[in-house]
């Protein structure tokens, strides 16, 4: 599988910061010694053009990232210090994302290991997301002619608000949140399709609620490509979750969502979106599922 990597993914946070930012760097080494990527599959995104960032986001916010100009609660919004590495990360990852929905469209699947900062807004980012990765590469592929109508796939246990405000009223855009209701945010824009889930749901009223309503995403979307936001912070333990999912649930979660794919013949984008395990490494080896099911399926 082509994945999508670069050093600068990682950039300096103080100490203590919830954020685990070596996620990105330790999935990257998890999928070399396991074999799920050899090193020639890696590819190093360049940093997106601000025009294209546009297709998503204003251009006053846009002008702060650059600049630095975020006022203190814009930045406490955001719950990243901005740094140049921070934009230069963000527009990196942003064009790695883009990269493997270009590969997909080529091979059938490609992964970013990063992006799904689905909670990256018009005029703001919040929620530790700078810009919002899908709706870019969703607006250039439909600019460029590859693929028309785009299926989001949102399983981060956070709802995917940034998504469903950039996206609402996009005719080639579907997108699909099953998340933990009462979490964050709290202000939930409405998605094309919302399943929001009680706290402490388990494995089975989990993949209960995920084997209803994807089937009906699919058919509403009839997409030409999937993004997939393969977030962890479903799994019990999680920092922010406040669900139950067991690992067995989540590779469960993840062999569905690939094999539905699969089935309607559609493409795949895997990101990573949200995971908050007790270390980087842990969260890694989560993120880590996802690629281990794709291979499983002969999908890798």
């Amino acid at each position: 599988m082509r994945v999508h990597f670069h050093d600068d993914y990682v950039v300096d946070l103080p100490t203590g910061h919830a954020f685990p930012m070596r996620k990105f760097v330790c999935l990257r080494d998890i999928l070399l010694r396991e074999g799920l990527a050899r090193a020639e599959d890696i590819v190093a995104p360049a940093e997106a053009p601000w025009e294209l960032l546009r297709s998503a986001h204003s251009e006053d916010y846009l002008s702060k990232l650059r600049d630095g100009t975020l006022d203190a609660g814009e930045v406490r919004r955001l719950g990243l210090p901005w740094s140049p590495a921070l934009v230069r990360r963000s527009r990196r990852a942003t064009m790695g994302t883009l990269m493997a929905a270009r590969a997909a469209l080529a091979n059938g699947i490609a992964a970013n290991l990063a992006g799904g900062t689905h909670h990256a807004c018009h005029d703001h980012g919040e929620g530790y997301c700078v810009i919002n990765d899908v709706v870019v590469a969703i607006r250039a592929l439909a600019a460029e002619g590859t693929a028309q109508r785009a299926l989001v796939v949102d399983l981060d246990v956070h709802h995917g608000n940034g998504n469903a405000e950039l996206l609402a009223g996009d005719a080639g855009a579907f997108t699909f949140s099953m998340h933990g209701e009462r979490n964050y945010p709290l202000r939930k824009p409405p998605s094309d399709l919302d399943v929001g889930l009680a706290d402490g749901t388990g494995d089975e009223g989990y993949l209960e609620a995920l084997h209803s309503y994807l089937p009906v995403a699919f058919a509403r979307s009839r997409p030409d490509i999937v993004f997939y936001l393969a977030g962890v912070d479903v799994v019990a333990g999680d920092r922010f979750g406040r669900l139950a999912l067991t690992r067995a649930g989540l590779a469960a979660r993840d062999r569905y969502v690939l094999g539905q794919a699969r089935a309607h013949g559609v493409p795949v984008v895997l990101v990573l979106a949200g995971g908050y395990a007790p270390t980087p490494e842990a969260t890694a080896d989560l993120h880590a599922t996802v690629h281990r099911e794709a291979a499983a399926l002969g999908m890798g």
